[in-house]
């Protein structure tokens, strides 16, 4: 042992002696976890995202409520409508010019346009888990809104008079909730967190509250449909951000530095601390990340620990993201490539590290010099764990420029080869970043992904990777000959044949490109001539493989593509038919045109007639009717303003309907009949149009004549008031609203 300051460091340990724990590091008593008792580093979404996870219990228990008692339901509205009355006394003309501006800037499409960008923009970062969450944030809002939409089915609000553009249903309001969603995912895709991101958060949340205070002044939706759109899309972002892309997992940073490295300081540094304490009696006086270049699986750190005097030790910690780093980087091997018979991922980052802490056992008990194992300290079940093993300290790199390299440490490397091939074992990942040199004493760390009984091709790439590591810092020739008292010419030629491409690490190749000079050349040169051995390995699982993540990636896109739709754009279309009566669509049909009188509706279909769609927005709502003999869209029915129906061209005939004048405009009797009918009254206008396809017989307008009827606003006026306890159904027929003209 030799002594540095008040720090020790301790010389590897000799063949088949295992140090069982640091010999100058003061020990402590350890201490179990108790059943149930949180682990060192316990998976959370934080305060805030319980707040909100709470808030959306509470606000679907209330609409849970409100669908099994009037009494909810009407004090939801009455409380809505004395919010939007207060509101609507602020209204100026300059101000309702401002607010209509917004409400045409923040449509459907602006925000979706916004939700491509920022999927573009996590591609180019390179930022897949951000990214997938996102698309999945966005899927799971379309699935879950819509159906909440329809089966909701909430009128725009009463008792005050809407000035703004509106489609469809009121609650929740989709655009307010994918910008919500949208201004979330920013903030946790693209803001490194601290105050960037509080900031992010701050600016994020007065856009939505100033587009959804523009709403509430234009009255298109009610306070309590803004509240569910908001609240449901924050707890749905928060969460899954912070569940499957966590910062301390899955940092968002700029300015370089691997994605593998983890922060380990804040609440992951007092973690290790604790769970070190804990779980191997040690007291960390100091941690921090080392050799984090030739370092992409892990996150590699030197650890101080109180004794007498002092002790470095080494710990590797490992996350979740780098086993499913692993998983990927192996699978894409094996569809570039073909699995090199040895590629199967580990199935969790709890077996990754128990398998390390095995192979460097393993080594030890066969003589190759590496980092004796003091422990594994577990951090998050399943999630995060540190391995604790002996620090080389005073070693370094053999790839050091101040490192000599003469002849001792060629065969300290060729030997230590040597002996993984005798011992059965490969370590598949030589590189310079993990040999060290110490006291000219050749050692080997990162043994994580090392293997028992490997194939031939893979000891031949050891070789040939640890011969190409030497002669980077001095010549081919001088490692070949060397190579020679370990190894036959045969032996040679074949590490040299396997040496290919993405047989060697990236940092090995990355060193050679530097040096400039053909090292695998110069040694087939030297070695005796041998035919190139393959990478490409085709196999049915292969074939499999490329096959299902065609068909994974064909679901994403599909997937992506229903959501990105130009009909989910259209959100005035919905399902509900417009039976006559006082439903909500009937409620909501007679809000498009707050001065008709009356409203299309269907009474009775004859047989083999459908509603076909309905689509209801501001100053228009129309639906159309299906039949199997004349065909798609047989008929439709749309109402307008006055203004916005023009009779000209056609002829007035004597009106079926009281109080209505008939237009009747034929077009075209066959093959196919296309007429259209007009029904002018106070405040409105009714169009039919219609068009039967083929052999449809004239008779067929007398079945849709049957289906087809008008509903009187003043029933729909006397419904409302009566179930919103004198709330009003503001337009022809009823009250003065506030805020009308």
């Amino acid at each position: 042992m030799t002594t540095e300051g008040d720090v020790s460091t301790t010389v590897p340990h000799e063949p088949g002696v295992r140090p069982v724990t640091p010999p100058t590091a003061e020990r402590t008593r350890r201490r179990r976890r108790p059943s149930g008792a949180p682990p060192p580093l316990p998976k959370h979404i934080g305060t805030t995202g319980t707040g909100w996870i709470v808030a959306v219990v509470v606000l679907s228990g209330w609409l849970i409520l409100g669908s099994i008692s009037d009494r909810v339901i009407r004090f939801t509205n009455r409380v809505d409508a004395a919010l939007l009355r207060q509101i609507a006394r602020l209204r100026t003309e300059w101000l309702t010019d401002v607010t209509r501006a917004i409400d045409a800037a923040v449509s459907y499409w602006t925000v979706i346009v916004l939700f491509v960008v920022l999927g573009f923009v996590l591609i180019a970062l390179r930022r897949w888990r951000h990214f997938f969450t996102f698309l999945a944030c966005m899927a799971v809002l379309q699935l879950v809104g819509e159906p909440l939409w329809e089966a909701v089915a909430r009128p725009r609000p009463f008792d005050v008079t809407i000035i703004g553009e509106w489609e469809g249903f009121s609650l929740p309001p989709p655009v307010l909730a994918f910008l919500t969603l949208l201004v979330v995912a920013i903030a946790y895709t693209l803001v490194v967190p601290g105050r960037p991101r509080t900031i992010a958060k701050v600016a994020g949340g007065v856009v939505i509250g100033v587009y959804a205070a523009a709403e509430l002044y234009l009255a298109t939706v009610h306070p309590f449909d803004v509240a569910i759109g908001v609240t449901m899309a924050v707890a749905l972002g928060i969460t899954a951000f912070r569940l499957f892309t966590p910062s301390e997992i899955f940092p968002v940073a700029y300015g370089g530095g691997k994605k593998a490295h983890l922060d380990v300081g804040g609440e992951r540094g007092e973690a290790i601390r604790k769970a070190l304490q804990d779980q191997l009696g040690l007291t960390v006086i100091d941690l921090k990340p080392v050799g984090l270049a030739g370092s992409g699986g892990s996150t590699p750190l030197r650890l101080r620990v109180a004794g007498d005097p002092d002790t470095y030790l080494f710990g590797k910690l490992y996350a979740m993201s780098h086993v499913r780093a692993d998983r990927w980087y192996k699978l894409g091997r094996t569809v570039i490539y073909g699995r090199l018979e040895d590629e199967a991922p580990f199935s969790s980052v709890r077996r990754l590290v128990q398998y390390e802490d095995y192979t460097l056992r393993l080594f030890c008990d066969y003589g190759i010099l590496t980092a004796a194992p003091y422990g594994i300290v577990e951090l998050t079940p399943e999630r995060e764990y540190l391995l604790v093993t002996e620090f080389f300290d005073g070693a370094r790199e053999i790839g050091d420029p101040e490192l000599e390299v003469d002849d001792e440490i060629i065969d300290g490397g060729l030997l230590l080869i040597r002996t993984l091939w005798d011992a059965g074992l490969a370590h598949r990942d030589i590189k310079p970043a993990n040999i060290l040199v110490r006291d000219k004493r050749v050692l080997v760390i990162d043994v994580a992904f090392a293997q028992v009984r490997p194939s031939p091709w893979r000891q031949a790439i050891d070789l040939a990777n640890m011969m190409l590591v030497l002669a980077v810092r001095t010549d081919s020739q001088r490692v070949y000959d060397r190579a020679l008292q370990f190894f036959t010419p045969d032996e040679i030629a074949e590490a040299f044949a396997a040496a290919r491409g993405v047989a060697s690490p990236s940092q090995l190749r990355s060193v050679m490109k530097q040096d400039g000079r053909d090292l695998i050349g110069e040694f087939r040169a030297l070695a005796p001539a041998r035919q190139p051995i393959a990478l490409q390995r085709w196999s049915t699982k292969r074939v499999l493989t490329i096959a299902a993540l065609a068909a994974g990636a064909a679901i994403v896109i599909s997937a992506l593509t229903s959501v990105l739709a130009p009909g989910n754009a259209n959100t005035a279309e919905i399902s509900k038919s417009p039976s006559c009566g006082t439903s909500n669509i009937m409620i909501l049909m007679a809000q498009t045109v707050p001065t008709a009188t009356s409203v299309p509706c269907v009474a009775n279909l004859p047989a083999g007639w459908s509603v076909g769609g309905t689509e209801v927005e501001s100053d228009e709502g129309r639906f159309w009717l299906d039949s199997a003999l004349a065909g798609k869209h047989a008929v439709e029915a749309t109402l307008r303003p006055p203004e916005a129906c023009t009779t000209e061209g056609a002829t007035e005939v004597p009106s079926d309907e009281v109080g209505m004048r008939r237009f009747e405009r034929p077009e075209q009797l066959t093959p196919d009949l296309v007429t259209t009918r007009y029904y002018t009254f106070e405040g409105g206008c009714v169009i039919y149009e219609f068009s039967f396809g083929g052999d449809a017989s004239t008779a067929l307008l007398f079945e849709a004549d049957t289906a087809l009827s008008f509903q009187s606003r003043v029933v729909l006026v006397d419904d409302v008031g009566r179930r919103t306890n004198g709330l009003s159904l503001c337009g022809a027929l009823a009250p003065p609203c506030p805020g009308g003209p």
